[in-house]
């Protein structure tokens, strides 16, 4: 926890033919293109987020969307919810999907009692008795929108291990969120909208366009819930990384990475690019947490420097390419985000908004220990084991 980051770390330099090739690759493998003169704020940790979610649903005068992967029954979703039926009372429309699997414990009378204030919801990836291999399947995204003028994205959930209300003084999980305004809200709307409509919800009529006259930045929403989709989502990740020419710095919760994914990080660290991973010191998946670690011997030879998150559990997916390509939302660097999960992402085309994501990765590698090679090589035996093991048997699956 003692390591400084490198003051190399800070440093970016974008040349105007740099971002036009980035915006231009972007657009061909997503297909769309980049919205323009959007705000957007990077929301730092779970207080920050909730208190300005709390904040804008209590605002909304129309209409609210809202679909996460977990929506729980503690504190943090009661305070969310109540605030939810209140708006429904006054005459807002409220439109909520969750995924099946992520809040499978979240009790009956949780939904029973939104449906009777008025809240309309669906369950999305339920289980089906005669197909239950479609169950590994999940709706992984994590979207709130308030009146099609603000929206919210990240890699939090609705729970008291992202939000800060933790019983038994337990630390609150490192996560990190966006708030946008502009015409990217619209973008998003559009696509929750689609969501709904998947998830047998009747179409809902709602005319999300709004008129902006703020100047700002380009963004671009990189939603995956077809294979299609996560095809154009992976393949934007790979060329990204192949596509940097100065600095990379990522965080992910979960790293498993495909082999294509594995040996662009390779190849471009050892082509002279800098990449700095920040990955968890513990994890509330231990199988995956060791798996993970089975990959930093060949990253740390290739010149990739690796950092453990201490204290809590991290659970934030963030990316930087060369100081101008930012990419926040849901999405983890393993099997089952890339290739199974519905995904929400957006994706921030701007220096200055680099910039400061590039200041939250490195107050976050203040609170981090850096992996040697040496030291590294010299772990415990157990551990090396453990790490062989889980790597085998997920790969399987």
């Amino acid at each position: 926890m003692n390591n400084m980051p490198e003051s190399s770390l800070v440093d970016s330099f974008s040349p105007p033919n740099e971002f036009s090739q980035k915006k231009s690759f972007i657009e061909e493998i997503l297909r769309i293109p980049f919205t323009e003169n959007n705000y957007i704020r990077i929301l730092e940790n779970g207080e920050e987020i909730f208190q300005t979610i709390l904040n804008s649903v209590s605002s909304a005068r129309k209409i609210i969307f809202i679909e996460f992967y977990l929506f729980k029954d503690d504190d943090t979703g009661n305070t969310l919810a109540e605030l939810l039926k209140e708006k429904s009372r006054e005459g807002v429309t409220v439109y909520l999907l969750y995924d099946h699997f992520g809040s499978l414990l979240t009790s009956k009378d949780f939904w029973s009692e939104l449906k009777k204030a008025g809240i309309k919801y669906h369950v999305s990836h339920p289980f089906k008795l005669f197909s239950p291999r479609r169950y590994i399947y999940r709706n992984h995204k994590k979207l709130l929108i308030v009146d099609g003028e603000k929206a919210f994205t990240g890699g939090f959930n609705i729970a008291d291990e992202y939000h800060g209300f933790i019983k038994k003084k337990q630390k609150t999980w490192r996560d990190i969120g966006i708030y946008l305004e502009g015409p990217i809200v619209h973008s998003l709307s559009e696509l929750f909208m689609k969501s709904w409509r998947r998830w047998k919800g009747i179409p809902i009529e709602f005319d999300s366009k709004t008129e902006y006259s703020m100047t700002g930045i380009q963004a671009i929403p990189i939603f995956a819930s077809t294979g299609r989709a996560r095809r154009r989502m992976r393949r934007l990740l790979i060329q990204s990384i192949k596509n940097s020419k100065n600095n990379i710095y990522i965080t992910t919760a979960y790293f498993l990475p495909s082999r294509k994914l594995f040996e662009a990080l390779e190849h471009a660290a050892k082509r002279g690019v800098l990449i700095t991973l920040l990955l968890p010191g513990k994890s509330d998946i231990k199988s995956v947490y060791y798996a993970s670690r089975a990959y930093y011997s060949k990253l740390l030879s290739a010149g990739v420097r690796i950092y453990n998150y201490q204290g809590t559990v991290l659970h934030a997916k963030t990316a930087v390419f060369d100081g101008i390509w930012s990419i926040v939302g849901s999405t983890n660097l393993d099997f089952q985000s890339l290739s199974r999960n519905d995904e929400s992402n957006v994706g921030i085309l701007d220096k200055s908004f680099s910039s400061k994501m590039i200041e939250v990765f490195n107050n976050d590698l203040q609170q981090s220990t850096k992996i040697i090679g040496d030291t590294w090589a010299n772990r415990p035996f157990h551990q090396k084991i453990l790490e062989k093991v889980f790597s085998f048997i997920l790969k399987q699956i």
